[in-house]
Formats: C-alpha cells, structure tokens, sequence
C-alpha cells in the first residue's frame, strides 16, 4: 500500500511561495472580517444631529470668513500705506 501526502501540510515543509500566498489570503480574510465586524458598529445620525453639526459648520465658515476679510482688509490698508510712503518718499 502507498502512502499519501497529506492534504494539508505544515508550513516548514510547503514551498515559499505557497506559504506566502496562504499567509495572505489568511491575511485578507481576516481584513475583510474585521470590516464586517466594523461596518455592523456604523449608526447613522438623525435628522437632528444633522442638522445640528450642519449649522455649528455653516456659523463656523461664516465667521472665519468674516475674520479673514477683516484681516485681507487692514493688511491691504497697511501694505497701500506703505508703498504710498515709498513712492512720495522720492
């Protein structure tokens, strides 16, 4: 009677690179069960959390525009002063 291999066999005595291509198939098998495990935590907000974050975003845009208009306006009034000075200087 012959002996047969066994049909699954130890890592040392596989080739490399059928070692390699287990390891990652191993390895993406359990990437795409942690996504699945993670995706089932994901909670949609409510219509009231929406709404909420979108208007702290809309004052937030507003007043950082506000601020930096002020701020482009007095560094365009100083940067006009001086190069007033600078010509009349002459």
């Amino acid at each position: 009677m012959a002996t047969s291999k066994p049909a699954i066999v130890k890592n040392e005595e596989r080739p490399r690179a059928v070692s390699m291509v287990t390891e990652t198939w191993e390895n993406f098998t359990h990437f795409l069960s942690d996504v699945r495990s993670e995706t089932k935590k994901v909670v949609a907000p409510s219509r009231k959390e929406v709404q909420a974050t979108t208007s702290v975003v809309i004052v937030t845009v507003l007043l950082f525009g506000v601020f930096f208009f002020v701020v482009d306006r007095i560094c365009a009034f100083g940067l006009d002063r001086l190069l007033k000075n600078l010509t009349n200087a002459h």
